[in-house]
């Protein structure tokens, strides 16, 4: 390779290197989620987005055509974006592919005008660029690149680990930029995100070879993984520390439609917080096997495509090895007992119309509640799993209206949304910025199909500016955020600025963040339910808001999300 001149091949190599170094080290950029809940998904969600190029370039087999290769990289990340980190990484790859696609090679000064191309792309495409973010980390890399091709710099072995170390630099200093990183001791995840694919970039030039099958194929890896992990548990009974001290595994019996890219995804996400993964499917089953140090997040994923049979969780740090779970007579007497089937989306045309609405919701309740609303088509997805352009973009298909709205009912999705719409050339499509389920339950509340579609837009819009809501789930990790103190396991209720309770129960931090959230003019109180919450513990709670706020109705519903126990809305 020569060290002034990259041509299509060398970057395409690059480019497979970078998206192999985010990958190898997600569950790192996962880790680095400044709230300590079990959703931190950056890294899981970037890796996903470049996965998805990946494949597409793949495709393409041998190619030498830069044109070419830049629509594959383009293209691929734009519709498998998710998360706003995943789309801004789309973006800047959008960017810097405008500039470099109609030439053979790349030099020192065309890399730098790419890199000035991806930045103003990716701030383009947030409304409000926020610094200290994926975004300053980008600019710092586009700053030091102009700087050294104007300096008269040709040597890409020069030019590319000064813009690499210059943008670690930054890195280090969003916390700076963002008090709220400084107070939980972390950098910039998806700054952190676009740090390693450069790394992998760089050793790509240095002549690394990425390992493309264990991107696009991991299912080919299965009996090397198994056979890693029966190691592993041979070193927990030998006494050595693990980096995943619980081995989890079940069967997911299958109750909606669970094809190549689902599973893809799925083993994608098991991947980014464990190893030694098993993902292997037959029939209407999902074998499961994953090392990790939070195997309820797994299992909660794991509800996501169905019912889960052979739940087995053992701490290899310890506990003695048992008896294998995955007998034949044990999965008989689960698959008999699993007959509970799970709604499927509607796959029939539906009749046309002006308008209609897609909803995203994670868990069966909350789904139900959209329809029943009104919703044409709900996405399954919130936190944890970000659905992606292209998912939004399949929905779109399914829903016969000129005008669609959607309502992506999480803060981490409406940039993938706004995106779908920017792509949609046949419908039109409007985004209503739905932070979370309440703000979406109540756009569709206000939704009035007799008036047009920018009336409803606004009023839409306008109405969710006066909901209040918050979530409860748990802490993983020691912390700091919003003055609070806070230690694993305890209970925490998130609201829309921050944390407004820390305690040892799920009620009674529902209980603090309501007497925060309720005031003279709230009329209705909502109590949505996890997967996870007993209906005897949310009767509990809905006796006690009862009792507390006499002057509000208070509604209780499953939602049957994962991840939070409770969905709370004070309107």
């Amino acid at each position: 390779m020569s060290n002034t001149t990259i041509n299509a091949s060398e970057m395409t190599q690059m480019f497979l290197c970078g998206a192999q170094n985010l990958a190898s080290n997600r569950a790192w950029i996962n880790e680095l989620n400044v709230f300590p809940v079990p959703d931190g998904d950056t890294g899981t969600n970037m890796t996903m987005t470049i996965v998805s190029a990946v494949r597409e370039v793949s495709s393409l087999g041998d190619c030498t055509d830069m044109k070419t290769i830049c629509k594959a990289i383009s293209s691929g990340s734009l519709r498998g974006a998710r998360g706003n980190s995943g789309v801004i990484l789309s973006q800047l790859l959008r960017g810097f592919c405008k500039v470099i696609r109609d030439h053979q090679e790349i030099t020192v000064p065309l890399a730098a005008d790419a890199f000035d191309k991806a930045v103003e792309t990716a701030y383009k495409a947030v409304m409000k660029p926020k610094e200290g973010t994926i975004l300053t980390v980008a600019k710092g890399a586009a700053t030091k690149a102009r700087e050294l091709a104007d300096a008269g710099t040709d040597d890409f072995g020069v030019f590319i680990p000064e813009v690499i170390a210059y943008a670690e630099v930054v890195l280090a200093s969003t916390p700076d930029m963002l008090p709220v990183l400084k107070q939980a001791g972390v950098v910039d995840s998806g700054g952190q995100g676009l740090v390693q694919v450069l790394k992998g970039v760089y050793e790509g030039f240095q002549g690394k070879e990425a390992n493309v099958d264990v991107l696009l194929n991991p299912e080919a890896h299965a009996d090397e993984e198994e056979e890693s992990a029966e190691q592993e548990e041979t070193r927990a009974k030998s006494g050595q520390e693990l980096k995943f001290g619980y081995c989890t595994q079940f069967i997911i019996h299958l109750n909606k439609n669970f094809n190549s890219k689902s599973e893809a995804d799925f083993r994608t996400y098991l991947e980014s917080i464990g190893d030694h993964v098993i993902c292997s499917t037959s029939d209407s089953k999902v074998r499961v096997q994953v090392y990790t140090n939070d195997p309820g997040l797994i299992i909660q994923r794991g509800l996501l495509y169905g019912q889960l049979g052979n739940v087995n969780v053992e701490n290899m740090r310890i506990q003695d090895s048992k008896d294998p779970v995955f007998s034949a007579e044990a999965e008989k007497e689960q698959s008999e007992a699993a007959n509970a089937q799970a709604q499927e989306q509607p796959q029939e045309e539906m009749p046309g119309k002006d308008m209609g609405i897609i909803a995203v919701a994670a868990g069966d309740g909350l789904a139900e509640i959209f329809r029943t609303l009104g919703v044409d088509y709900v996405i399954s997805g919130g936190q944890t799993m970000n659905p992606s352009t292209e998912d939004i973009l399949q929905a779109v298909d399914h829903v016969n209206a000129d005008t669609i709205f959607v309502l992506p009912n999480n803060s981490n999705i409406i940039l993938a949304a706004n995106q779908a719409a920017a792509m949609d050339h046949e419908k039109k499509l409007i985004v209503i910025p739905t932070k979370n389920v309440p703000q979406g339950i109540t756009a569709v509340i206000n939704f009035i199909p007799d008036q047009d579609a920018e009336v409803n837009r606004e009023n839409m819009t306008e109405e969710i500016r006066h909901v209040k809501s918050c979530e409860v789930t748990y802490a993983v990790r020691d912390t700091m955020i919003d003055d609070a103190e806070i230690h694993e396991g305890d209970m925490m209720a998130i609201g829309d600025h921050g944390i407004l309770s820390v305690t040892d129960s799920k009620n009674n931090a529902a209980m603090e963040a309501l007497s925060k959230m309720v005031d003279d003019s709230t009329e209705l109180i909502s109590i949505y339910y996890g997967c996870d919450t007993t209906e005897e513990d949310t009767l509990a709670l809905h006796e006690e808001v009862c009792a507390q706020f006499p002057n509000c109705e208070v509604e209780m519903q499953f939602g049957g999300q994962p991840v939070y126990y409770y969905i709370l809305s004070a309107e």
